[in-house]
């Protein structure tokens, strides 16, 4: 949320993934635009095209970075870390295709805060945060000082990634259109609400297509692995040393199978599962959520009087929670300025608030005041993950997701196909399966066909690679850490857990959690396969 940059941070660097139907499809048309729309058809071999040798020896210009454009997010220019080390900024070009490496470029935006003890330095360490969608270069310094310790040996890198922010971003609605996008119901029980639900998403994707219609075809994740790559061979490493979040765990695991030899120290944390399609994905999430919000609401029962919401159990706390959204599809409550708070906004803002423990308050503060009629800070919550700014602009952090979400994922579903599949997301979850069941509708009419059911991060002979699971993580499953340790291979994935809750594990801040991966990272040392952190 705009007022809480900590949390807009971890909500966003969280996988915004596959979640929320209706988010998953938004993007601003008033930001900094693509760079020029770019023709060429799409390659389905472009993994195994090579990198132009003039592109891999080009010399970036870091200069001061200026504010985050509306399309990363807005705000301000990013303060110096302790210390004083300033955050730079500069852009590198790229292939737009990599089947034709000596053709058009695209330029991608990245920012860097040098090594504390350069004798000593390791190279540069990429951080991927996830979405897809996530501004790399609004994100990192939001979190700097978290990774300062990492700072002794390494550059801290990020870069927003082909689609995102200043990289090319996808364009698709304007900000208007988008606040009455997420008027629409995201949870259509009548036929004329299922209809208008289906015609909001063909819009979407029609006004993707003309907007970034040339570019949607190369936003893919394979694509980014390549600019991954690039960007590794521009910095002046052996090696690509990688620290991916959520979705940047499949970035992570991409970029392995393709270039398993170029392998670094990498760490893995809030993983994606390599091995679900979209929709196993999308019943994974629902699972996720409805085991976040039970940890919820049994914390607040156990508070008895000291929680603010009605109930003496679990059960009846979270029973509060459905009845207040059952009275929001019929009747919406006064939410920011003449803006109202519905019932989908208000699963959006619930589930934000889920992302992290630490924001737990704000779930109980909010859910309490909409049951007195004030849906404001619900709907603070629901802006946070929507990009939405106060000034009413949105960032592009959604459009991209679906932009790449939908060039990576192969499967389509008509509405019928959604609706048959309702009762095992209503199974999986009584508050968000609903939601997330008409999720999948989001790649729908959209104009680029996808690349896989399921990517293939297989990496044979890589160096091991750091995978971290949550016990309590809603947005990515912990099954989904085994899957990728077992997915990368033998010898390869080494699987850690951190028994907790929120999205991740490092930036919980947990001492197990950080000093394993320190130890990792600054001096090689790899934990031993299952170790746990508590």
């Amino acid at each position: 949320m705009r007022t809480s940059p900590a949390l807009r941070a971890a909500a966003l660097a969280a996988a915004v993934t596959v979640l929320l139907p209706i988010t998953a499809c938004s993007e601003s048309g008033n930001k900094d635009g693509p760079d020029g729309p770019q023709s060429s058809p799409l390659a389905a071999d472009a993994a195994a095209a090579s990198t132009s040798g003039d592109l891999a020896s080009q010399k970036l210009t870091w200069k001061p970075c200026p504010a985050p454009s509306s399309a990363q997010g807005s705000g301000n220019a990013p303060s110096p870390l302790p210390g004083g080390t300033p955050w730079e900024c500069s852009f590198m070009k790229a292939p737009l295709d990599y089947a034709n490496p000596g053709g058009k470029t695209i330029e991608l935006a990245l920012i860097r805060a040098g090594a504390r003890n350069p004798d000593k330095r390791i190279g540069s360490l990429i951080f991927n945060f996830g979405g897809p969608g996530a501004s790399g270069v609004a994100t990192l310094p939001a979190f700097g000082t978290d990774y300062d310790k990492l700072r002794t040996r390494y550059d801290l890198v990020s870069f927003d990634p082909r689609g995102v922010g200043r990289s090319a971003g996808v364009e698709c609605e304007t900000d208007r259109q988008l606040d009455a996008r997420y008027e629409t119901d995201g949870t259509p029980d009548t036929s004329a609400e299922v209809n208008a639900f289906v015609k909001d998403t063909k819009t979407f994707a029609l006004a993707c297509k003309k907007n970034s219609g040339q570019q949607l075809p190369y936003v893919g994740t394979t694509n980014a692995a390549r600019d991954m790559d690039l960007m590794r061979q521009v910095l002046g490493d052996k090696k690509l040393y990688y620290f991916g979040i959520s979705y940047g765990t499949a970035l992570g695991g991409v970029y392995a199978n393709l270039f398993p030899k170029n392998i670094g120290r990498s760490v893995l944390d809030a993983v994606v599962n390599p091995t679900q399609d979209y929709e196993q994905s999308s019943l994974g999430q629902a699972k996720g959520f409805q085991l976040a919000l039970d940890n919820f609401t049994k914390d607040c029962a156990d508070r008895g009087e000291a929680c603010r919401l009605p109930g003496t159990t679990a059960k009846e706390v979270e029973q509060g929670i459905s009845d207040l959204l059952t009275g929001l599809e019929k009747k919406p409550i006064p939410g920011l300025g003449s803006r109202q708070l519905t019932q989908t906004l208000a699963i959006t803002g619930i589930a934000t608030a889920l992302y992290s423990k630490q924001t737990w308050p704000l779930l109980e503060q909010g859910v309490d005041e909409a049951d007195g009629g004030n849906g404001a800070l619900l709907l603070a919550l629901a802006d946070s993950l929507n990009g939405r700014a106060n000034d009413g602009r949105y960032d592009n952090s959604m459009a991209a997701n679906t932009a790449v979400n939908c060039a990576d994922t192969k499967q389509r579903f008509t509405a019928d196909q959604t609706k048959a599949k309702l009762p095992d997301f209503q199974s999986a979850s009584p508050v968000f399966g609903d939601y997330l069941g008409w999720g999948l509708m989001a790649c729908t009419g959209w104009p680029v066909a996808g690349a896989w059911e399921t990517p293939d991060v297989s990496a044979p002979g890589a160096a091991p690679i750091l995978v971290i699971g949550n016990t309590g993580d809603p947005a990515t499953p912990y099954e989904g850490s085994k899957a990728m340790a077992d997915a990368l291979g033998k010898g390869v994935g080494v699987q850690m857990t951190y028994e907790g809750q929120g999205h991740g594990a490092y930036n919980s801040g947990n001492a197990c959690v950080q000093k394993t991966v320190g130890d990792y990272l600054l001096n090689g040392r790899i934990p031993a396969a299952g170790t746990v952190c508590k």
